[in-house]
């Protein structure tokens, strides 16, 4: 195999030549000429053949790619064709190594071993894509159920809201009623003190005692006989139960 040229150069007749190997060419013969045509050079720096160089470089990268995959294919130990597999040492060897250091260990071609192999790293595959499809149908049910849980929650506190302005409506009007039951229990009492009196005093705090009974009575708030307030405690006990049961 002819060596590849490193920096060519070319001369006056068109020859192209390696820099490095003109130089010592013409040292040895001592006369500036090509070595192929003998014809004289007209100078003693030829100008460098960029062309060729470029050549020689892109040639030369490609060799080494080739170089490299064919060392790859080849045992490290024998620079021989890998052609078998050794089983005992999961290894592609050569022929030399079956007899050498991997004695007495079971082989199987490499055709028939990576097949093997293949089959047996699809199902691995496969095994890991339906896992993937299952965490990803878990994740989409954890995903609903987390947006569930945020709308419950949104309408629990909308609803205890809710609860609580009826709660405190009740509470006031509860307030409401006590006040009007100390009241009218303020005014019995005086009644039934002025009916006890003796005639006399009786007679002299009648007026003022009616006025009592019945300016007392128009400022007492009327009464609402009507099943609401009933229906507000239940609705407030309903959420004091919440309340404990979320602490």
């Amino acid at each position: 195999t002819l060596p590849i040229q490193s920096d060519p150069v070319s001369l006056s007749c068109s020859h192209s030549f390696c820099e490095d190997c003109l130089q010592r060419w013409w040292t040895k013969t001592q006369m500036h000429e090509c070595p192929v045509c003998k014809s004289t050079s007209s100078t003693r720096k030829p100008p460098r053949n960029c062309a060729l160089r470029n050549q020689c470089e892109a040639f030369i990268l490609e060799n080494n790619h080739r170089g490299s995959t064919r060392l790859e294919l080849l045992c490290g130990l024998h620079s021989e064709k890998l052609k078998l597999f050794c089983l005992d040492h999961q290894q592609p060897v050569c022929d030399f190594c079956r007899y050498s250091t991997h004695k007495g260990h079971k082989f199987r071609p490499i055709p028939e071993a990576a097949k093997g192999h293949k089959r047996e790293l699809k199902k691995s595959l496969t095994l890991l894509q339906e896992k993937l499809k299952l965490f990803n149908k878990v994740k989409g049910n954890c995903d609903e159920t987390a947006e569930y849980i945020k709308v419950q929650a949104r309408r629990t506190e909308r609803q205890i809201r809710e609860d609580f302005k009826k709660l405190h409506q009740f509470l006031q009007e509860e307030e409401e009623a006590r006040i009007t039951i100390v009241t009218l229990s303020d005014t019995i009492r005086a009644v039934e003190t002025e009916l006890r009196a003796e005639d006399v005093s009786f007679l002299q705090n009648y007026t003022a005692t009616v006025d009592l009974s019945v300016g007392r009575d128009a400022r007492l708030p009327r009464q609402n006989h009507s099943k609401q307030p009933m229906k507000r405690l239940r609705c407030s006990q309903q959420t004091i139960k919440l309340l404990y049961t979320t602490q």
